[in-house]
């Protein structure tokens, strides 16, 4: 079972009537985890948080055999229904709805709004799922982004690509400056196309894609934070360094980017501000320049990828899965939230890494893991697998990878070589006459 939610095309349909909780205890269900992740009802269950985990039916067995209070639920579906979600976590005393994935955000927004009697929550749940109207209202606060227009056909894309780079007085025969086409509501990189040329467009796009955002490329080195809010504060601040977007991240940036963790806070508040963030945590990736002008890429509110709450929990000695739920709901004191988070971002143990690992080859049937790796003290544990597939199946956005490598060192220059090394110059995945297990 992976520890992730899904929405299979093959999943039963609910029943008629009002959800119901399953395997309910005697006693009240404190939170509402919106999609599956085993990590995440570990994390709670461990610290004795009640939960009630909503979940797509075909989650149901799982759920049902480890006796895990749950409601079978659809996110993919809104209809007359959907008024009784709510009211099946009202009557359990549910006091907040956590959104673990971005399927889930407005569903955790309208479930918040009716717990909390406030009617315009919801609207900014919904800005972390529509990038067009995130950009806007970003823009409005003052905040630095790139130019950024919404396009509904190919000659949209055209025009604007045109436009960028007249802006940019490119003269013909000049490498054009790119521009990036994504979805408006799609999480992180899911749906991303880079346009380089005019060829590009009509080569990388199709009608599938549209209605779609576009936006000019913004310069300077990317990172995210993971930031945990509570009553508008921030209650912790992590800065991941990205090496290579969606291959390899590490926590805490090295010394480098964390010289500028006051302006990146600042950048922080400023955002908070301006989306009106009470509680929860949230995900935003900035880009900053030499010359230390910070820009906005975008924001999310759920569980990021990139193995990055693996890497706090290491690097740190925290559970952000639970950080994450404490700060979500309301009701949280301010004293257990001081005594769980760091007090300093300086108080890490040390620096922990990944490679999320790609093949290089179209076919493969074999998992190599050099004992350089294995006998590297930096080295801690993979995740390879020898895919059920020969074929490398055509890669759809960052998640997609074929496993991690994990590594845990106190020198982040150490970190970033090793990190570069084993992306670029190592195959883990290799076509073989026959398979031979996999060390771990």
């Amino acid at each position: 079972m992976t520890d992730r939610m899904t929405t299979s095309t093959e999943a039963t349909d609910l029943p008629e009537g009002k959800p119901q909780i399953h395997c309910k205890p005697a006693h009240p269900l404190k939170t509402a985890l919106l999609g599956y992740s085993l990590a995440m009802m570990e994390s709670l269950d461990k610290a004795n948080q009640s939960f009630v985990a909503v979940v797509p039916p075909e989650f149901s067995e799982y759920m049902l055999l480890h006796q895990i209070p749950h409601v079978l639920w659809q996110f993919d579906k809104v209809n007359d229904q959907s008024q009784s979600l709510y009211n099946t976590l009202a009557e359990a005393g549910v006091e907040v709805a956590v959104p673990l994935y971005e399927e889930t955000v407005e569903w955790a927004g309208s479930i918040n709004a009716q717990i909390r009697s406030d009617v315009r929550l919801f609207n900014r749940y919904f800005l972390f799922r529509d990038k067009a109207m995130m950009k806007r209202k970003a823009q409005m606060h003052g905040i630095r982004i790139g130019v950024f227009e919404e396009a509904d056909n190919i000659n949209d894309v055209y025009k604007f690509f045109q436009r960028v780079n007249g802006a940019l007085l490119k003269l013909e025969g000049e490498d054009m400056e790119p521009i990036h086409v994504k979805p408006t509501s799609a999480a992180g990189s899911m749906g991303h196309v880079m346009i380089r040329s005019k060829d590009d467009i009509e080569k990388k796009l199709g009608d599938d894609d549209f209605p779609c955002l576009m936006e000019s490329h913004l310069a300077g080195q990317e990172f995210s934070c993971e930031v945990f809010i509570h009553k508008g504060k921030i209650q912790f601040l992590n800065i991941t360094e990205y090496i290579r977007l969606g291959h390899t991240n590490f926590i805490p940036a090295s010394p480098a980017l964390e010289n500028d963790r006051p302006l990146i806070h600042a950048a922080v508040e400023q955002l908070i501000e301006a989306f009106g963030i009470e509680y929860g945590m949230i995900h935003p990736e900035f880009f900053i320049t030499p010359d230390k002008k910070i820009s906005f890429g975008e924001v999310a509110a759920r569980i990021p990828g990139g193995h990055i709450f693996d890497l706090i929990q290491k690097a740190y000695g925290f559970d952000p899965y639970l950080g994450f739920a404490l700060c979500a709901n309301p009701n949280t004191p301010e004293e257990e939230l001081n005594k769980f988070f760091p007090t300093d971002a300086k108080d890490r143990q040390g620096y922990a890494g990944c490679v999320m690992v790609y093949p290089k080859q179209k076919i493969v049937n074999n998992v190599n893991v050099p004992d350089a790796l294995l006998e590297h003290p930096y080295y801690d544990h993979h995740n390879l697998f020898i895919p059920a597939s020969l074929k490398v199946a055509d890669r759809v956005a960052f998640g997609d990878h074929y496993g991690t490598v994990f590594f845990y060192g106190d020198d982040p220059d150490k970190m970033r070589d090793l990190l570069v090394y084993y992306d670029q110059e190592v195959d883990f995945y290799v076509s073989e006459s026959f398979a031979e297990p996999v060390i771990s």
